[in-house]
């Protein structure tokens, strides 16, 4: 026998069920249209392959169909929209939107090219008023609604389970019929919470008990994209002019890493060919932390995005070798740069005798203080060092055309041509302006002690000469061992040879980890284009990690870059944050305290005399809540961490395996993730592990975004 419908049986729910009832079957209308969009963009594909047109033509068309056929069959199932806009009847500042509707999300759904759309992009200018109107600021919307759906809704009508009004402008809520004045419900596991008369309260989601669900459901798998929970500060940065380089410091939990990502969906939604046609980079810190931002973007129905780390994108050997600290930390000085720049000139020379080009049975000769100013010249342009070599070239060749014309009248560029390649030409050009491998030129530099003197002279002390030198010279460059920090050096190199191709626009996370070195490789690829710096001065692990934003957007290239603090945490409770903060007193960074909205959140400090045995204790009672836990140790400590667990019974994954209960990882792989449960063991030990260990601790103190345990035996470092 079917129970009764409860919400039948409670009439205040039946405007509620009313509503729910219309926005499940208009969600229904735009899963056929969707499916309708993904088939003609299909039938596009193969109509396409007939049209007539050129070579050209017809493959850019055809490439740009398969795209967009591409990226649709691609869409991660999902729910289709996730908030409503009603805007004012009249006004001005509803403008051309008066008396409409619009259903927000993450992509624009249509039925047809020519009609309205069902679904309106995050993106779209019109949308821009869900993330920022306010009862101050109505912006002409009269009533904001928010949808909310059952945890991992794979986009099925019925997991519409709640929605919440906030009535902002106050015409249309006297006009709207009174069905449509309470609408909230908090459904099974839906996480949305009852709105009296539909009022929430402020935008920063304590008040919207679907908002504060959605910001604090619990964290397994990859990072989800927050489209549906962009708070107005993080709307400003996410819709930041494409020219306009910004660096984003933002304590834990407020979300910097979404706001990169969805700053770079923005971008490619709105400049859509000049982004393309410059190319847009995601950058990481390693692996671990591009798997676990990889959903986001295609989330968000932008896919084929380039998602990379520094050492990718500069290695051009295999990293075979491994530098001590001391070694790295001059070798990531930003002071190398001068030292290559002299090496790398130093082989540039001036010639001693005149130079006799034949020219048939007649001999061009070019004197000596000709060819010395030529080079001189060329030195002083201070082009790219192959880009020299040609003009050496080509100046030689002028000199020669120059007088042949005086003598024959004018002369084909074949004859110029011809000239240029002749032997002579060839070996004063090699011998005054030689061919620099970049590789050939740093084993020279790290195993050749006078040559790395005449080029650091004055510029690293014999200490820090002697520290990069090789112990073992390898027989050639070619059988050379390379560590992380040469692939940095010989980037430096090969982009003072030439320069590399440029991106559009290059999104840059936990940026306060990079060294100047770094720096200035990610500022050859951004010469024309534009960053979105995204970090934390408090989360700098690395030796030569920055203390200061103003250094390192120097080294990036862009000095003028505006420094937005995002101080307000949404995902880390205010109990552990408070903790955080004791150890970022002692850190010696310019950052401000963070803050958070979030009064939920466990703390638990447990003293023991054996911590693994508490440990275990730790990850049993985590088991009992709901959400992922991750247990973070010191990397010399995560054997015995897992060893221990593995004897409870306790199966748990490594840092890799994202979708995952429970993972054990080290204190080093740490930054980046979340999870809902953290136990951190023997902060001392993490702490004394390196030279900025105290960051390091930093870190794993803020990677809970729901309750934090702290296991130590030993007295905790703050």
């Amino acid at each position: 026998m079917t129970p009764p419908d409860p919400v039948r049986r409670h009439a205040p729910d039946l405007p509620l069920a009313r509503s729910l009832s219309r926005e499940r079957a208009f969600h229904d209308t735009c899963r056929a249209a969707l499916a309708a969009m993904v088939d003609g963009a299909e039938e596009q594909v193969v109509t396409g392959e007939d049209v007539s047109a050129s070579g050209a033509d017809a493959e850019v068309l055809g490439y740009q169909l398969r795209s967009q056929a591409k990226e649709l069959r691609e869409l991660p199932q999902g729910p289709l929209f996730f908030g409503r806009l009603d805007f004012q009847g009249s006004g001005t500042e509803a403008a051309d939107h008066a008396g409409q509707s619009y259903h927000i999300g993450r992509l624009r759904i249509r039925e047809h090219p020519a009609a309205p759309p069902l679904v309106v992009d995050w993106r779209a200018p019109v949308s821009r008023a869900f993330y920022q109107a306010s009862a101050r600021d109505p912006q002409g919307v009269a009533v904001r609604r928010r949808f909310g759906w059952a945890p991992g809704s794979r986009g099925d009508s019925t997991d519409l389970t709640g929605l919440e009004d906030e009535h902002i402008g106050a015409e249309r809520v006297a006009a709207e019929p009174p069905e449509n004045r309470t609408v909230g419900s908090r459904a099974a596991g839906s996480g949305s919470g009852t709105v009296a008369n539909g009022s929430v309260g402020s935008a920063a989601g304590h008040g919207s008990s679907i908002l504060a669900g959605e910001i604090e459901r619990p964290r397994v798998g990859p990072m989800r994209d927050i489209a549906a929970t962009i708070q107005p500060e993080q709307d400003d940065l996410v819709r930041g002019d494409l020219a306009a380089s910004v660096c984003v410091q933002g304590a834990p939990g407020t979300g910097k890493t979404a706001v990169g990502l969805h700053r770079a969906a923005y971008l490619l939604y709105t400049h859509p060919q000049r982004i393309r046609r410059g190319g847009l980079l995601i950058l990481g810190p390693n692996r671990t932390f591009l798997s676990y931002i990889a959903e986001v973007l295609p989330a968000l129905g932008e896919t084929g995005v380039r998602q990379s780390t520094i050492g990718e994108e500069i290695a051009g050997h295999p990293v075979t070798g491994e530098d001590d600290e001391r070694a790295a930390v001059v070798k990531h000085d930003a002071r190398m740069a001068e030292v290559l720049r002299r090496a790398l000139y130093g082989n540039v020379g001036l010639p001693a005798d005149a130079l006799a080009v034949p020219d048939g049975t007649y001999r061009w000769r070019v004197p000596v203080a000709v060819l010395r100013r030529v080079v001189d010249d060329v030195r002083a342009e201070e082009p790219p060092y192959a880009v020299g070599r040609e003009r050496v070239r080509t100046r030689v060749v002028r000199y020669v055309r120059e007088r042949a014309e005086w003598r024959a009248g004018p002369q084909t560029n074949a004859w110029a041509q011809r000239i240029s390649r002749a032997r002579p030409v060839g070996e004063y050009v090699d011998a005054v302006w030689p061919r620099v491998r970049p590789a050939e030129l740093l084993t020279r530099l790290l195993t050749d002690a006078e040559a790395l003197e005449r080029a650091a002279d004055g510029i690293l002390d014999a200490d820090e000469q002697k520290a990069v030198l090789w112990a073992k010279p390898p027989r050639s460059w070619k059988s050379a061992r390379w560590s992380a920090a040469d692939h940095v050096l010989l980037d430096e190199i090969a982009g003072l040879i030439e320069h590399p191709e440029g991106y559009g626009h290059l999104v840059i996370d936990e940026a306060q980890d990079l060294s100047p070195m770094e720096c200035r490789a990610i500022a050859r690829r951004a010469s024309f284009g534009s960053l979105t710096v995204l970090g934390d001065l408090a989360q700098g692990t690395t030796p030569w990690a920055a203390r200061e934003w103003d250094e390192l957007l120097v080294h990036l290239g862009k000095p003028d870059a505006a420094v937005v603090p995002l101080t307000i945490g949404f995902r880390v409770p205010e109990v552990i944050v408070e903790l955080a903060n004791r150890v970022l007193d002692r850190l010696g960074v310019g950052v401000p305290p963070a803050r958070s909205l979030r009064r939920d959140g466990e703390l638990r400090i447990r003293p023991t005399s054996d911590p693994s045995a508490e440990t275990v204790a730790a990850v049993r009672e985590a088991l009992a809540h709901e959400g992922s836990i991750g247990v973070i140790a010191a990397d010399a400590d995560v054997a015995g961490v897992r060893e221990a667990l593995g004897a409870a019974g306790i199966s748990a994954a490594g840092v890799d395996e994202l979708g995952a209960r429970i993972a054990v990882l080290p204190a080093s792989l740490a930054k980046g993730l979340e999870y809902d449960h953290v136990v951190a063991v023997e902060p001392a030990a993490i702490a004394e592990a390196e030279a900025r260990g105290l960051h390091r601790l930093y870190v794993v103190l803020t990677r809970a975004v729901s309750r934090l345990d702290v296991i130590h035996a030993r007295p905790l470092p703050w």
